[in-house]
């Protein structure tokens, strides 16, 4: 156990492959009920660290508490109570209905003990109404669009009833309305008490949407802190070797990232 606030605390992680070092020396704190959104060039560790933090990938070195245990004291299964990762690109059974998916969010907290409970139907009922979903639960996943499609995944994560939330890049091939919806969605999420980290690539949306941004190259952070004074000039050249003027949003100042030509 550990003194660390409820929500997400990292402790000097390392992580990598066979020969390859991918994350080096990463300490991370998330409180509850905040977002923090991971930004970096590819291939600089956001994946691998989320898989890390999930307790799918193991680390060479540090500790992850999630909501004040060490995930790597615990079993798989105890471990996905604590925290749910949706990845990049998530595959569903052939021809699944949407609440077949989301009820898959429950099988952490399945057993030869415990089989479906009035509990389940609940959490699987409540993580539909809170992705707007309902009145797709029967149909087929695979006759969805892209924006519904990750409405549903996201009702899957949320079913399982973590107190953190992982998601590696939720707004990936989506046009500008479903990214505002899904954003807005994990915004939701935090307020009613969860950790939410999110993968973004787009700094504009992780900006706005997230209370702390950590911006990572080549394995390691190498800034952290609230958007508003953590996005400039400085920072989109280290992170992509790209000259940008930074403006700022009329409603709320939150920065929004203007590329240069290169020409």
């Amino acid at each position: 156990m550990t003194d660390a606030n409820p929500g997400l605390d990292v402790r000097g992680l390392h992580a990598g492959y066979p020969g390859r070092p991918v994350v080096h020396d990463v300490d991370l704190t998330v409180p509850a009920g905040q977002v923090a959104a991971i930004v970096g060039p590819n291939g600089c560790g956001k994946s691998t660290l989320l898989r890390t933090v999930a307790r799918l990938h193991r680390a060479d070195a540090g500790r992850v508490y999630a909501d004040g245990a060490d995930i790597w004291e615990m079993t798989q299964r105890q471990a996905a109570h604590r925290v749910a990762l949706l990845p990049q690109s998530p595959r569903a059974p052939e021809a699944v209905t949407v609440a077949g998916l989301v009820r898959y969010g429950r099988h952490p907290h399945q057993g030869l003990l415990r089989q479906w409970s009035r509990e389940d139907e609940r959490a699987v009922r409540e993580a539909l109404e809170a992705t707007g979903t309902t009145e797709l639960a029967t149909e087929r996943l695979d006759r969805l669009s892209g924006g519904q499609r990750q409405r549903c995944w996201l009702a899957m994560v949320l079913a399982q009833h973590t107190p953190v939330v992982l998601l590696d890049e939720p707004t990936s091939a989506l046009d500008l309305g479903h990214v505002v919806d899904v954003l807005e969605l994990v915004r939701q999420v935090a307020a009613a008490g969860r950790t939410v980290v999110m993968v973004q690539h787009d700094l504009a949306s992780a900006a706005r949407y997230a209370d702390t941004l950590i911006a990572m190259k080549d394995g390691r952070i190498v800034s952290r802190g609230r958007p508003h004074d953590t996005v400039d000039e400085a920072l989109v050249k280290e992170l992509y070797d790209l000259e940008a003027d930074i403006l700022r949003a009329p409603d709320d100042a939150s920065p929004i990232v203007v590329p240069r030509s290169r020409r």
